[in-house]
């Protein structure tokens, strides 16, 4: 193998050879290295982890800990004519019955969280759905009795 042919950065034996041999040693150990700031006695140093102390000149900012809210179930709950709802659903008008179901859930879980007008807003829908589908109900009732009647 001639060393003249091969490509530019295949393996040299000598360039090897001269890397196990330190030529010079090490530079010595800086306080300061260049592009670091001093440091200063007289500045507390922060306690803590991953915690770094404010630069000459910059000002420190203090974060305040999060604050948790949590809402509360109401003191005087609104009525969610949940049980109304399923004799609705089932007894009388199917469609009026399942949204009414669903409104007396959503006034259960305002109840729950603590907000006071949309409980009161889907109790008073829960309550307006279930009338009219009882009313309904009550009405093809009575029409299917008086249809059996006039059959005769």
């Amino acid at each position: 193998m001639d060393p003249n042919n091969q490509p530019p950065g295949a393996y040299n034996s000598s360039e090897k050879s001269g890397m196990l041999q330190p030529t010079s040693p090490p530079p010595a150990y800086q306080d300061n290295p260049a592009g670091y700031p001093t440091s200063f006695p007289s500045q507390p140093v922060p306690q803590g982890p991953y915690v770094q102390g404010p630069y000459p000149g910059q000002s420190v900012v203090t974060v305040q800990p999060a604050v948790f809210v949590t809402a509360a179930p109401l003191a005087n709950p609104e009525p969610d004519y949940l049980c109304y709802s399923i004799f609705t659903m089932l007894c009388c008008c199917l469609p009026l019955g399942i949204a009414a179901l669903v409104f007396s859930c959503s006034t259960r879980n305002a109840n729950f969280s603590g907000q006071q007008a949309l409980a009161e807003k889907n109790s008073k829908t829960a309550r307006t759905l279930n009338h009219v589908g009882v009313a309904i109900g009550l009405v093809f009732l009575v029409v299917f009795i008086i249809l059996q009647f006039v059959k005769i």
